[in-house]
């Protein structure tokens, strides 16, 4: 795999031109984007998937949901469907795509869209309900839509200015276009990081004045979710435990799960794989699974013996306040 991305070298300087050309027409009003009179909070990243976006936007929605009328719109990436749909039907995890999906059946009360155009889906929204602020999924590089408030992500040790762009590298974007975001948010840290570290971070990501740098760590449920016991991870140490994952990143879960002294075999598969027939029988014949939130919706009702990890975003000293703060600024305006 690295030497072919070693060989893609000169693809990725091709992807680079178009990016910057793109850029370079956005940023000149070339190409134009739109504002919406619904405040929109858009939560993206440069690099192509495993910052922690959906466990963003879930935290997003706890956080406003109690005095806000909150939707999210995504693309859906992976769905069996095109065009707009919502909540607001009755959809499989197919046609919404599995991160709308898993927020939908966290958040039944919240509107929950998918759509490729984000214009057409804003506007959609804006039409038929009525919502005082918009979440927007992995929409940083969608310029054709200029959000009320911009969160990049970067994740630990997986940091953007280190990348490379595609297909050697993760980057889908510049990282100038960095400058960009209000916030900037630097996911799955360990827990114990220490004030110069983060000095370190925060002077290599070079943030502009006006842009806060916030850290922030995966917290894992200890107590199992998705089958009708709801075990403990202790409980499940004598176990013949089979991990599934089927996400961009697994590594700080099974860097967790290993730190927990649990014991598994391991089935990675790629981000948003639809699992066959086949690969769900061999599942079955499995004592244990363990899985992920994003894979559990894809399996339920498929799988037996199959429980999830629940993960929430939590921040590093007074990151969370810092947060509220500023997008409860941008609402009241």
């Amino acid at each position: 795999m690295k030497v072919l991305r070693i060989l893609a070298f000169p693809i990725s300087i091709l992807y680079a031109l178009v990016v910057h050309i793109r850029n370079f027409l956005f940023d000149t009003g070339i190409f134009k984007s739109k504002e919406f009179r619904t405040p929109t909070i858009c939560v993206g990243n440069l690099s192509a998937g495993g910052t922690g976006k959906t466990p963003m936007i879930e935290y997003l929605i706890k956080m406003l949901k109690t005095t806000n009328e909150v939707a999210v719109l995504s693309r859906g990436y992976g769905r069996k469907s095109v065009g707009y749909h919502s909540t607001e039907s009755d959809l499989t995890v197919e046609e919404l795509g599995d991160e709308p999906f898993q927020i939908h059946a966290k958040y039944p009360d919240i509107l929950v869209a998918v759509d490729a155009d984000r214009r057409n889906g804003i506007a959609i929204i804006e039409k038929s309900s009525n919502v005082d602020v918009i979440l927007l999924d992995d929409a940083f590089q969608h310029r054709k839509v200029k959000p009320t408030f911009a969160i990049l992500l970067t994740s630990y040790g997986k940091m953007y200015y280190n990348d490379w762009y595609l297909p050697t590298g993760n980057l889908r974007d510049s990282k100038r276009e960095a400058k960009r975001a209000n916030i900037l948010i630097v996911t799955k840290c360990p827990e114990n990081l220490s004030e110069l570290e983060k000095k370190n971070i925060i002077s290599d990501l070079k943030p502009k004045l006006n842009q806060k740098v916030l850290f922030s760590f995966l917290h894992y449920q200890q107590q199992l979710m998705g089958g009708p016991a709801k075990p403990s991870l202790t409980e499940i140490k004598n176990k013949k435990i089979t991990l599934v994952t089927g996400i961009a990143n697994p590594k700080p879960l099974v860097t967790f799960l290993n730190s927990e002294g649990i014991s598994f075999e391991h089935m990675n598969f790629s981000d948003h794989h639809f699992f066959s027939n086949k690969e769900i029988e061999h599942f079955n014949t499995k004592e244990f699974i363990l899985t992920t939130e994003k894979d559990f919706v894809r399996l339920k009702g498929r799988v037996e013996n199959m429980y999830y990890i629940a993960i929430t975003h939590q921040f590093l000293g007074d990151g969370a306040e810092v947060l509220a703060q500023q997008i409860n600024q941008i609402l009241k305006q």
